[in-house]
C-alpha cells in the first residue's frame, strides 16, 4: 500500500505526458530546425543538410521525390537554389543566386529569377524565358506562366505595371526570341480604386489561378514603403477582358486563397500594419464572378491567417481586438477557429497555454487533418501540431521548427 502512495504522489508531482504517433504514412514533412533542412517521412525524423545556413522557400515536387529550397550561407550576398533528391539523397544547385523558385505543376522544373530574367532549369542547365518580370506563376497545365512587369519612374511620372501571358508551345529549350512568346494580356491603371480607398499601382504579386482555371487573383502595391500598409487585392480574367478591385489587404500577414474546387477566394480584408494594432484584419471571402463578399469575422476579432477545409468551412487563427503593445506578455495570442460558411458556425478549436499562440493553419486534404505552429509570438520556432479540422484528437507532430511544407501521396 505504501507503494502505491508513493507511486501515485510521483504522478501527481511528474505527470507523464504521451502522445500516440500520428498515423500520417501518406504525408511527407521538410522542415527547417536549428538552421538545417530536416524531413519527416514514415514518422521518422532525418537531417538533410550539413552546414548551418539560412534556409527557406522549402516546396516539395509535384511527384514528392524532390524538395526544394534556398540556401543564404552566413556573410555570404548570393541566395542559392538548390534541390534534394530523396531517393539519391543528394543535393543539386540549381543557380548560384536567384530568386522565387517554384516547381512546375507537371514536372519536375524549376523556374526561378535572377536580375530580372525568368529562368527554368532541368536540374542540369537552365534556360532564359523572358526579361523584365517582377512576378509569375507558371500556369496550371505547366506550359507557360502569368507574369508581371513593374512600373518605372520617368521624369514624365510612373508608367503602368502589366500582366503577361508567357506560353512554351514549342518547349521550353527552343525558346529563340525572349519576347515572340510574350503577350501583353493586360496595362493595370496607375491608381486601382475600391470606394474611397486610392491604390497607387507600382507593382502586382501573388499571382494565383481560380479553380476553373478562369480567373487571376494578385495583389497590387504601391511603392515599398507605403505597401506596409495598403495594397489592393483584385482579380482578372484570364482572357484579360473582366478586371476588378476586391478590397484592401496588407502584405506580410497572410497570402490569399482560393477554394478547393469553388470560385471562392478567401482574404484577410484591411490596412495598416500589426504594430498599429490587432484590428481590421477581417476575414472575408469573394464569390467569383458575380464578386458577392462575405465577411466572416465577428466584432471586437481579428484575423492572423487562415486556411480552406475544401470548400465549405475555413479555419482561422484569431485574436481578440486590442492596441499594439510592446510588452509581448501584453499583445493577444491567437486560437484557432473552425468557421463553417454555410451555417455560420464559428467554433474554437484550439486553446494554447498562456503566452503562446497557434500560427499558420494549413488543411492537409488527403490525410483530412490540420497542422499549425504553436509558438511564443517573440520566437521564430515551435512546435507543429496536428489535429481533426474539428479540433479533436490534437498532437504535437514536430518539435522546434521554424519552417515547414508539406507533401500527400
Amino acid at each position: 500500500m505504501k507503494i502505491m502512495h508513493v507511486l501515485i504522489v510521483f504522478c501527481l508531482l511528474f505527470p507523464i505526458h504521451t502522445h500516440a504517433e500520428v498515423n500520417a504514412s501518406n504525408l511527407k514533412v521538410t522542415f527547417i530546425r536549428n538552421g538545417h533542412v530536416w524531413t519527416k517521412i514514415n514518422n521518422k525524423e532525418e537531417r538533410i543538410t550539413e552546414k548551418i545556413a539560412s534556409y527557406t522557400s522549402l516546396e516539395w515536387s509535384f511527384d514528392g521525390r524532390m524538395i526544394l529550397y534556398q540556401k543564404k550561407e552566413r556573410d555570404e550576398a548570393q541566395n542559392e537554389i538548390w534541390v534534394y533528391n530523396l531517393n539519391t539523397k543528394e543535393h543539386h544547385q540549381v543557380f548560384y543566386d536567384g530568386y522565387k523558385p517554384k516547381w512546375s505543376p507537371i514536372a519536375n522544373l524549376v523556374a526561378f529569377k535572377s536580375d530580372g530574367v525568368l529562368n527554368i532549369s532541368d536540374l542540369k542547365s537552365f534556360y532564359n524565358i523572358a526579361l523584365g518580370v517582377f512576378d509569375y506563376e507558371w500556369q496550371p497545365d505547366g506550359n507557360g506562366f502569368i507574369a508581371s512587369s513593374s512600373a518605372d519612374l520617368r521624369p514624365t511620372g510612373w508608367t503602368n505595371p502589366i500582366l503577361y501571358t508567357i506560353t512554351l508551345e514549342g518547349g521550353y529549350k527552343n525558346v529563340k526570341s525572349l519576347t515572340d512568346h510574350v503577350k501583353e494580356l493586360f496595362v493595370i491603371p496607375s491608381e486601382v480604386k475600391k470606394g474611397d480607398l486610392t491604390v497607387m499601382a507600382i507593382n502586382a504579386s501573388s499571382l494565383m489561378y481560380s479553380p476553373d482555371q478562369k480567373w487571376i487573383s494578385f495583389i497590387v502595391s504601391p511603392t515599398a514603403s507605403l505597401a506596409m500598409d495598403s495594397n489592393m487585392l483584385c482579380v482578372i480574367s484570364a482572357n484579360g477582358k473582366e478586371f476588378e478591385a476586391i478590397d484592401e489587404v496588407i502584405q506580410y500577414l497572410d497570402d490569399p486563397k482560393w477554394a478547393d474546387k469553388r470560385n471562392l477566394l478567401g482574404y484577410i480584408a484591411g490596412g495598416g500594419r500589426i504594430v498599429f494594432g490587432f484590428k481590421n484584419k477581417d476575414l472575408k471571402v469573394t464569390d467569383l464572378p458575380s464578386t458577392s463578399q462575405v465577411n466572416l469575422t465577428p466584432p471586437n476579432y481579428a484575423e492572423l491567417g487562415f486556411t480552406w477545409v475544401k470548400d465549405h468551412s475555413l479555419i482561422v487563427s484569431r485574436v481578440k481586438e486590442s492596441e499594439w503593445s510592446n510588452d509581448p506578455q501584453q499583445r493577444p495570442k491567437p486560437s484557432l477557429y473552425l468557421v463553417d460558411i454555410k451555417g455560420r458556425n464559428q467554433t474554437k478549436i484550439t486553446y494554447p497555454p498562456k503566452n503562446y499562440g497557434d500560427y499558420q493553419p494549413q488543411y492537409l486534404p488527403s490525410a483530412h487533418k490540420v497542422t499549425w505552429v504553436r509558438r511564443r509570438e517573440t520566437e521564430s520556432s515551435g512546435d507543429l501540431w496536428i489535429a481533426d479540422p474539428n479540433g479533436e484528437n490534437a498532437t504535437p507532430w514536430i518539435r522546434n521548427l521554424s519552417g515547414y511544407s508539406t507533401f500527400s501521396n
